[in-house]
């Protein structure tokens, strides 16, 4: 079951095959009743006959590249217009920036198309990790921008150069600045909706390039003013900036790297394992993204006289749970362990075979099983 993805939340592909029947014949009834419940209050899971979610999860994520990409586009074409009207070289700058930077939606798109691919042999969880590749290579433009940024504001004020065409400069400047905050906000929210750190981290570097244009929109009011410092002052305070958002961004990938989740999910996880009956306890819960989508670990103690056709409804059962209460789970491996008190011998240890493979492992399910 494990690398397998649940393309229907109702159905959940099981390998262990006589359990599967016993489990859909003796839940007919109460199918209908859930199928009912989810008309009467849906709760973000599709029908059986609708796409899959992951799929969903990844058009949309698609959708909104499309759509900022388009945005981006004619914010460029309206500076490049304005460029050519004024002859500004400072604007041609950052035209040429952020359509550069507009770039950095390619390797994502491919990291979503990629991750749509069916698990094989080696890639047995999927492809849905070419997401932080994507976003190893937006985190490298953030720096690469702040780096740009405090190079052209030192070169400024060592070489100080007047600002032409004032008017012009502004208006392209706010074009920028606006057309890239609102494609970061778009992606940020979608980003966060969907589950993909890499869209956020998109979404945080349209905001970076944003911060370009608003140095060159206040650098142009310093020199309205007659303030020629104003340009490389303003420049290295956006290059604070950009520094600050390359540690959001840094701090997006890093985390979904390191497979890091919201603790909140783990304990969203737990109180569902809890509230299905027949589960005595619970043992460690893990979870990980893979790209835009969840997997999760978790072990159920249950009570050790169950036939093994029972344990493991209990077991899909439990999945069940997880998939209804964890938003962007597409599935769960569940462990049952039988509940210590009632073995013969109460000192038994079901995984005394595996304790000296795995010492902490080992600790941690005495602990549980001792609470």
């Amino acid at each position: 079951m494990e690398g397998r993805s649940h393309h229907h939340h109702h159905h959940h592909d099981h390998p262990h095959r006589p359990g599967r029947a016993r489990w859909t014949a003796a839940s007919a009834v109460s199918a209908v009743r859930h199928r009912a419940a989810h008309l009467l209050k849906p709760h973000g899971h599709e029908a059986a006959d609708k796409l899959d979610p992951a799929m969903e999860a990844s058009g949309e994520g698609m959708r909104t590249l499309w759509i900022s990409l388009a945005v981006l586009g004619l914010t460029t074409a309206v500076q490049a217009a304005v460029v050519v009207r004024s002859g500004s070289v400072a604007l041609l700058g950052d035209t040429v920036h952020n359509a550069a930077d507009a770039l950095t939606a390619v390797p994502l798109g491919i990291a979503f198309v990629l991750g749509r691919r069916a698990a094989d042999r080696r890639y047995t969880y999927g492809y849905g990790r070419a997401e932080d590749l994507a976003g190893i290579a937006i985190v490298l433009t953030v720096a690469a921008s702040a780096v740009v940024a405090a190079w052209e504001a030192v070169d400024r004020l060592l070489h100080p150069r007047d600002v032409s065409h004032l008017g012009a400069v502004a208006l392209a400047a706010v074009v920028g600045c606006v057309g890239n905050e609102w494609v970061a906000r778009y992606r940020i929210r979608t980003g966060r909706k969907i589950g993909s750190a890499a869209l956020v981290a998109d979404g945080l570097h349209a905001r970076a390039d944003g911060f370009t244009s608003l140095a060159v929109l206040l650098g142009a009011g310093g020199a309205a003013l007659g303030w020629r410092a104003a340009d490389p002052v303003v420049g290295l305070l956006i290059t604070a900036a950009i520094a600050l958002v390359l540690r959001d961004t840094g701090r997006e990938v890093c985390r979904r790297l390191m497979d890091a989740v919201d603790p909140e999910l783990v304990e969203r996880a737990e109180s569902a394992l809890r509230g299905v009956p027949g589960v005595r306890d619970i043992g460690p819960v893990r979870m990980r993204w893979i790209g835009h989508t969840l997997r999760a670990e978790a072990d159920i103690v249950v009570d050790p006289r169950l036939p093994v056709l029972a344990a493991h409804e209990l077991a899909v059962a439990a999945e069940h749970a997880l998939i209804h209460a964890v938003p962007r789970l597409t599935g769960a491996t569940v462990h049952t362990d039988p509940a210590p008190a009632l073995l013969d011998g109460a000192a038994a240890d079901p995984h005394a075979a595996l304790a000296h493979h795995h010492p902490h492992r080992h600790d941690r399910r005495q602990q549980h099983a001792a609470v």
